[in-house]
């Protein structure tokens, strides 16, 4: 048997809700727990039996991801590719593009997952799944999906599975009124044969894209995973539904940053202990990541859910929780870093105070998924939420930061409560 992995990273979009954190560095490089995203996505990955290849597909430029890639070949001693498109092209623009190399080599099954997910990817399992079941159904594809809350469900393409063989019923992406409470995650297992599926809608579009004037190439070119394989294929018995009760969010946002660094440093202390921080200097509180090349004063308190990038400093007497430092920050004297993302070479001054408002899932909710709420509220203000350090910010000595957000390479002179740093 062969497999390959293919992830979806898509591309730089005007009014990303990721941004500051985006502007200097492709999103999905963005460093939870004390790597990219999509290294973690990679790690599910290579435990997968039979795993041939991973693509990487989006439209970042080559330069922004080779070293990157490069690393990863090295790291994990696999074939990972990156392949950019020449424009955005859709959820499944890329695959249906990107084909012959997908296909090339002849694999039985081909994951596809979402670049912007974070989760406790059980794909061996789902793997399993797909094989077992879709001999019988003859299916072609395997979704995994998560239950939500009622109202949450409606942010995501909810799935009516028939319970009796696990199969695709019904599909709506962002529903209007309720539908199930049972969402897509965006990961999927597809066998070759779906791209049947998409070359039948693209040649549709090709002649819709003739027939009609005024036509968008862009449009031409594209097409949507979720509303044009996805939908057509709910109700044949092609597409099965594989529900997972572990971890999952989105992170379409810093504060779901915050939330999947928690999450995945959770994850290390089951599967891989040797990269969380123990010491009794600086002090330890639950689960932390300290790169090997940060500096930090054994005075510090660190923890919970604490991330240390590389080359990072921090000093005497400072306390962090709930937070991640990126690379060659500097974090000086009896600080205290509370629910905050600290950019590259940024430096926080003595006795400062910076401070955002966690936005984590109700606790009292069952499966409720992370908000993701929007930037400004009705009324036009500022929602409550973590504070955000871009790259290269400076903030002085004796101030008060909290929710607030500051654009790369600035340097405050005062305190600010619930604002943005232009």
């Amino acid at each position: 048997m062969l497999v390959k992995a293919v992830i979806l990273i898509g591309g730089n979009q005007k009014g990303t809700r990721f941004r500051p954190l985006s502007l200097d560095l492709p999103k999905p490089l963005f460093s939870v727990a004390g790597f990219p995203i999509i290294q973690h996505h990679i790690e599910a990955c290579v435990q997968i039996p039979f795993l041939k290849e991973i693509i990487i597909l989006g439209y970042y430029g080559v330069s922004e991801m080779s070293q990157f890639v490069g690393e990863m070949v090295q790291l994990y001693k696999l074939n990972i590719r990156y392949l950019q498109e020449f424009e955005p092209l859709g959820t499944a623009g890329g695959l249906y593009h990107f084909r012959d190399q997908i296909r090339c080599g002849n694999p039985d099954f081909f994951f596809v997952l979402n670049g912007d997910v974070c989760a406790d990817f059980p794909l061996i399992e789902m793997l399993e799944f797909h094989k077992t079941h879709r001999e019988t159904q003859k299916a072609i594809v395997t979704l995994m999906a998560t239950e939500a809350t009622r109202q949450q469900s409606l942010i995501y393409g909810c799935i009516i599975e028939n319970k009796e063989n696990n199969t695709l019923e019904h599909y709506v992406e962002k529903p209007s009124t309720f539908i199930s409470t049972l969402v897509n995650c965006g990961v999927y297992i597809f066998s070759p044969e779906v791209f049947h599926q998409m070359a039948n809608v693209f040649n549709k579009k090709q002649m819709d894209f003739y027939n009609v004037e005024n036509g968008s190439s862009i449009e031409r070119e594209a097409l949507y995973l979720e509303k044009e394989i996805l939908m057509p294929l709910a109700g044949t018995g092609k597409a099965l539904v594989y529900q997972t009760v572990k971890w999952w969010s989105q992170l379409k946002t810093p504060g779901a940053a915050i939330y999947a660094n928690r999450h995945y440093l959770n994850l290390f202390r089951e599967r891989r202990p040797e990269r969380l921080a123990k010491s009794v200097q600086p002090t330890i509180i639950g689960d932390v990541y300290i790169h090997a090349t940060a500096n930090v004063h054994p005075t510090a308190v660190l923890g919970p859910n604490v991330s240390i990038g590389a080359h990072a400093t921090i000093g005497y007497g400072t306390r962090i929780k709930e937070s991640i430092v990126l690379a060659h920050s500097r974090i000086l004297d009896h600080s205290l870093v509370l629910y905050s993302i600290i950019g590259a070479n940024s430096e926080i001054g003595c006795w400062t105070r910076v401070e955002g408002t966690p936005c984590d899932p109700n606790p009292d909710k069952p499966f409720a998924k992370m908000e993701n709420a929007p930037l400004f509220n009705d009324e036009g203000r500022l929602n409550p939420s973590i504070t955000i350090l871009g790259n290269n910010v400076t903030i002085p000595s004796e101030v008060i930061v909290r929710n607030s957000i500051v654009l790369p390479h600035k340097e405050l002179t005062r305190s600010y409560n619930n604002e943005i740093i232009l």
